[in-house]
């Protein structure tokens, strides 16, 4: 009797394994500002200013530098003629522009319950010199942890970066043809040990490269932001710069 219930225990939790839900967690959220709001906060989780020359604006009653059109979230960054002082972020450089960045409501976490995530988005990305967007999973209690899934620093390179330590830091770089027409950037995170996930990283559908990193049980916000010079150089662009992004997706395998 004791056998039989150990084989039935084990049959059932295969059959709770096989069939973990899938479920979305974030699709269709650009089509108005009532269901993006329900979905995205406008600035850095932390506040308006990081660490460029680009201080970040947006609120539901302000959408000169974040706004919807066709479905698709538009950043603008416009470079001002003012002093405007310092940011407040490490390493304190001057604001030269006005811009934004807009972060998931929800945090997100590899865990046992969640054990694999897909995020994915289109996005048409600017590339010149001083001009550095970014879409990327930031740790919501501490930095790091931090997953790069599209960064480009003033040229027509893409960088996959995994942070685990500020010092142990994972790259992948891939030159993109004409990066500022849409183009998917995606990755596929999955649960390998108590401590360990393994991050798959793919554009337009080809698979790039794969981070391993300890960050289960790690929460993250998604960031999506138009930061200027910084890592991406100086001088940046006198006129108006474009980031766009559409068909933004997050689902998850829940299992239970």
């Amino acid at each position: 009797m004791k056998f039989f219930s150990l084989c039935s225990l084990f049959l059932l939790t295969l059959v709770n394994q096989s069939f973990a839900e899938w479920e979305t967690v974030i699709s269709d959220s650009l089509s108005d500002y009532q269901t993006f709001e329900k979905y995205w906060n406008y600035l850095y989780p932390w506040g308006s200013d990081h660490n460029g020359s680009a201080r970040m604006y947006g609120a539901p009653d302000d959408h000169n530098h974040v706004y919807l059109k066709d479905n698709t979230v538009v950043i603008l960054a416009t470079r001002i003629n003012w002093d405007e002082g310092k940011s407040t972020a490490n390493p304190h450089p001057e604001i030269h522009y006005h811009s934004g960045a807009i972060h998931s409501k929800e945090t997100f976490t590899i865990n046992d319950q969640f054990p694999n995530y897909e995020i994915r988005g289109e996005f048409m990305v600017p590339t010149t010199r001083g001009t550095w967007p970014a879409f990327w999973l930031n740790g919501a209690w501490t930095w790091p942890p931090e997953i790069d899934i599209v960064e480009f620093k003033g040229d027509n390179v893409n960088w996959f970066n995994t942070f685990r330590t500020s010092s142990d830091v994972s790259t992948y770089k891939q030159g993109i043809s004409n990066p500022g027409a849409w183009h998917e950037y995606r990755v596929w995170i999955t649960k390998v040990s108590n401590t360990d996930m393994d991050i798959h990283f793919y554009i337009d559908g080809q698979w790039k490269a794969k981070h391993t990193a300890n960050h289960v049980g790690k929460p993250f916000h998604l960031i999506m932001n138009l930061q200027m010079e910084g890592s991406s150089g100086n001088n940046g662009p006198t006129s108006n710069t474009y980031y766009r992004g559409r068909n933004i997706y997050v689902g998850r395998s829940r299992a239970w």
